[in-house]
């Protein structure tokens, strides 16, 4: 619970400050503010219902409940592995062609972005449940995890979900390895254009820029490619339970984190909405003494 009131209060201040400040209202924050939104969708998904659970000891869901959180799940992780490529070339942009980045990162552009990554993860997810979903169920059912996650649930289904399990996989490998790739070029032309620079502030500004986003890209990518790349015959209930945990709740707590800590304009907003209401406090101090 003190991890889902850090992670709470850190995105939500992170969305406030984006909105609160008109500075920040770029293509670079707006895409933070939505990735904000998914880390707090995320972490309301699986820890509320995960405490309910262990408070009152009933340790219970119900088949709609499952579906449900079965897909908002899937489709928070795959929205933001799709958002973390986009914010990687917006980087790219306004590195390697800062002169256009108005133009190649326009308002509309932006919105299309987001749209794009909630909605292609949303009807992903939305065929992956409901196909799941209607697969008989048998044994005592007993979800060995403390959501439901889709390997914990497949594992309960009776009869042969081979065709499934494979597209389930194929699919996986493109909504991770397409936006890593994505990335990955980004980077590639980010790196060859500050090697390029000759002054060295703006070199430093570039991997400012940058350092906070491949931080969150590294923490995510590298937590859902251990919960869901590795073959079933290397996977235990306990590295899945671990793989959840750093992907689902650990990583949406720090992200508000690394991105205020490390980042001077989100600072510079915190600072200025702090100095505002103190400025009003007194203001309304003075009037009522007035008074």
């Amino acid at each position: 619970m003190v991890v889902f009131l850090i992670a709470v209060s850190g995105n939500t201040l992170t969305l406030l400050l984006i909105c609160a400040d008109p500075r920040l209202h770029t293509p670079m924050y707006l895409l933070l503010s939505q990735l904000s939104l998914m880390d707090l969708m995320h972490v309301s998904t699986t820890i509320p219902k995960m405490a309910t659970n262990y408070l009152s000891g009933q340790k219970s869901i119900s088949f709609v409940g499952c579906a449900t959180q079965h897909f908002l799940y899937l489709t928070l992780g795959g929205a933001e592995c799709l958002l973390l490529a986009f914010m990687s070339y917006d980087r790219y942009v306004a590195i390697c062609h800062p002169l256009r980045y108005t133009v190649l990162m326009s308002r509309k552009v932006t919105r299309m972005m987001a749209a794009m990554s909630w909605l292609g993860a949303s009807l992903n997810s939305l065929i992956f449940t409901a196909s799941l979903m209607r697969f008989p169920f048998c044994g005592p059912r007993q979800i060995h995890h403390f959501y439901c996650e889709f390997p914990a649930v497949v594992k309960l289904v009776c009869g042969d979900i081979t065709v499934y399990e494979a597209t389930v996989y194929v699919s996986t490998l493109l909504l991770l390895l397409l936006p890593i790739l994505l990335i990955s070029a980004s980077y590639v032309f980010i790196l060859h254009s500050v090697i390029q620079m000759r002054a060295a502030g703006s070199k430093r500004n570039a991997f400012a820029t940058c350092s906070s986003h491949l931080t969150v890209v590294s923490l995510w990518f590298g937590a859902c490619i251990f919960s869901y790349m590795r073959p079933r015959s290397q996977r235990t209930p306990l590295q899945d339970k671990v793989g959840s945990v750093f992907y689902s709740i650990i990583t949406p707590t720090l992200n508000p984190l690394i991105y205020t800590l490390r980042n001077k304009d989100v600072a510079k907003a915190l600072r200025r909405v702090l100095g505002r209401d103190l400025i009003t406090q007194r203001s309304q101090v003075q009037l009522s003494w007035v008074h």
